[in-house]
């Protein structure tokens, strides 16, 4: 595979939001604005674990309504002319294949988590030195493999592949790119974090003074759900294209 070039990633992110950017920005106001803005407002923390049986629906409506809306955006990147319907409705049909492929991989790595012990993530400070050592590989093993497998969305909408066809075609694709593909992702999750974080810290303080307390099904925790989502939708739309 060619190396991969930055600059060139970037001019051809400009080339494909100025060609089809108003219908790849529909898709993602349907497919991660709204159902991103609903969640926000039925679980205004939204990251944490489902308190209720509601809280658990509406997480998996809305992560596989982003799983959609995502192959679907890849796919009029890579330059497929489509309505939005169609470019959704593709997207759907892809998602079970989209969704085997992660088990794939990701499948080894969740067995392998638990067995080095739940207690290892979720108070780490009283991990032993073996747990502590255990859970460095793993996460040094999920990384290189995490990021070898960036190109399954990619080959998930763009051929017609199974399961076990996309993971290997992915690893084939990030051959030789894996330092590049890093450094990419390191640098959206750092300016990303940098954003939402502020942004978050603002918009709870704007909401308390202006609209009370975040509470679900409030008006304070609408507000802060359409303006962490809008831009949430920008930066994942801009890393897809």
């Amino acid at each position: 595979m060619a190396k991969l070039s930055l600059s060139r990633a970037w001019d051809e992110t400009r080339e494909v939001a100025g060609r089809d950017g108003k219908l790849i920005a529909a898709v993602a106001l349907a497919m991660f604005f709204l159902p991103g803005v609903v969640l926000g407002v039925v679980n205004p923390q939204a990251g944490t674990f489902p308190a209720t049986a509601t809280d658990a629906v509406v997480m998996l409506v809305v992560a596989l309504d982003a799983l959609v809306g995502q192959l679907a955006i890849v796919r009029m990147a890579l330059g497929a002319r489509m309505t939005v319907g169609e470019a959704i409705a593709h997207g759907a049909r892809r998602v079970p294949s989209y969704l085997v492929a992660g088990l794939i991989w990701a499948g080894p790595f969740i067995l392998a988590g638990y067995l080095v012990g739940v207690e290892v993530w979720l108070s780490p400070e009283t991990a032993t030195g073996g747990q502590a050592g255990a859970g460095l590989l793993f996460m040094i093993a999920l990384l290189v493999v995490g990021i070898r497998m960036m190109m399954t969305s990619p080959v998930a909408t763009a051929e017609p592949a199974g399961p076990l066809a996309i993971v290997k075609r992915s690893w084939q694709l990030t051959s030789g790119n894996w330092w590049r593909l890093f450094a990419l992702i390191c640098l959206f999750l750092l300016v990303m974090a940098i954003v939402m974080g502020a942004l978050g810290a603002v918009l709870g303080i704007l909401s308390r003074l202006l609209l009370g307390p975040i509470e679900p099904m409030t008006v304070g925790a609408l507000f802060v759900a359409a303006v962490t989502q809008l831009v949430s939708a920008i930066f994942t739309t801009g890393l897809l294209i």
